[in-house]
């Protein structure tokens, strides 16, 4: 077996420890506002600085692990993480919340983004990288399944503390892993990456920020990289922003207990597994942004409907959505990267960063606008039904995206 199949496995194990602390911020909302007596617009706030940080901290995070590696660079961004969690224990103001669980989870967690799978892709893949980057992308969920029914119940039975005390332990245990079996090269081991030839390993390159800034001024020119930012921006508020946010506490609304509606959204995690790998494995061979324009389409239909599926208890339509949704969840990843590797080449990896950047701003936005929306109109219907409306847009604005004009636009396979 060549050896980036087991770099792949580290990097999927890493980001499987490390999700546990994006499985928490849902089940915050109902014990903070109880326990403290802060809105869910104040408590959105902070849970949006989180999503927003974590998308604008990627392409910089990207840029720093071709200047220090990538074991670096990780094991810094989980022991930030960890820190941030473990101090939201001792918190009693709002602000705190905005300090610890926002600006310190969100940078730790924007380090450890999609954007450490788009690098460990490209360095160690040159075949089966839309293969892999689903598998790499279904790490977060899966991990989303592990941990997400554990906080439910740790919440529900101990408190909301002992739960951020285990996020925090999570992202520490991970640390060894990453440290002692990651490479940050195939020519650390004297390899080529699969499917290639070997090269040299290139010199550290200076300036990460600056050269974080110049790609993004370099792909702004283009239309493609507003397209694919308008996208995934809508992809962050239709999933972060809003289902992993605020599915718990709408369910609630209606009756149904947190332990419930937190074992949904790991069955979400569960199919999201397959339809990301599965996204990875049509990148492969369809037309990418034909790809993402069917996965918006289903994603705002399926959004539409979500409304009259709540109810206190579960019942078959609200679990076909469930799988329904769950195989959508990110299935935009693999597409939107590869669209990303075609375009801007060798700055792929940055951009596709700043892409993920948008996605965590439209987090961001949906994140704080649902907590407001639900305590103006008492339910958060008037959110799902604009999201849906929003993923039409994306759709729409998948197809226009086109490839650069040296491809060729007739070769709609893509040989494995």
């Amino acid at each position: 077996m060549h050896r980036a199949w087991s770099v792949a496995a580290v990097t999927f194990v890493t980001i499987v420890g490390a999700a546990a602390f994006a499985s928490l911020p849902g089940l915050l909302i109902e014990p903070l506002h109880e326990e403290f007596d802060w809105s869910r617009g104040t408590i959105g706030f902070a849970v949006s600085v989180n999503l927003a940080l974590y998308g604008l901290t990627a392409p910089f995070a990207a840029a720093l692990m071709d200047r220090f590696g990538i074991r670096r660079v990780v094991a810094v961004a989980l022991t930030v993480i960890a820190l941030g969690s473990a101090a939201t224990v001792w918190m009693t103001a709002a602000w705190q919340l905005v300090l610890f669980w926002g600006v310190l989870v969100g940078l730790g967690s924007g380090s450890m983004a999609l954007a450490f799978a788009a690098t460990v892709t490209n360095r160690w893949f040159t075949a089966r990288r839309g293969l892999v980057t689903g598998i790499l992308t279904a790490a977060g969920a899966s991990g989303q399944l592990v941990f997400l029914p554990l906080l439910a119940w740790l919440v529900a039975e101990h408190g909301w503390r002992p739960a951020a005390l285990t996020v925090a332990l999570s992202a520490l245990s991970v640390v060894p892993f990453v440290w002692l079996l990651l490479r940050d090269h195939p020519a650390d081991v004297g390899l080529a990456p699969y499917g290639g030839t070997y090269a040299q390993k290139p010199a550290p390159v200076p300036g990460a920020a600056r050269r974080a800034l110049t790609v993004l001024v370099r792909a702004a020119r283009t239309g493609p990289f507003w397209l694919l930012a308008g996208t995934f921006a809508i992809c962050g508020a239709s999933t972060n922003g809003l289902v992993k946010t605020h599915f718990v506490p709408a369910a609630h609304d209606h009756g149904m207990p947190v332990t419930a509606a937190a074992g949904l959204l790991a069955v979400i995690g569960v199919f999201d597994v397959a339809g990301t790998v599965a996204s990875g494995w049509f990148t492969d061979r369809f037309a990418a942004r034909r790809l993402l324009a069917v996965y918006y389409a289903l994603r705002g239909v399926s959004l539409l409907f979500l409304p009259m599926l709540l109810a206190p208890a579960v019942h078959p339509p609200m679990v076909f959505f469930i799988v329904f949704y769950g195989l959508d969840w990110v299935a935009t990843v693999p597409p939107t990267l590869a669209l990303c590797r075609e375009i801007y080449g060798e700055d792929s990896a940055i951009v596709f960063g700043w892409v993920l950047a948008s996605h965590q701003v439209g987090a961001a936005v949906v994140a704080f606008l649902g907590g407001v929306a639900r305590d103006v109109f008492g339910s958060y219907d008037v959110v799902w039904y604009a999201s849906g409306a929003l993923c039409a847009a994306a759709a729409l604005m998948a197809m226009v995206i086109r490839r650069p004009a040296q491809a060729v636009e007739t070769a709609e396979v893509v040989p494995a």
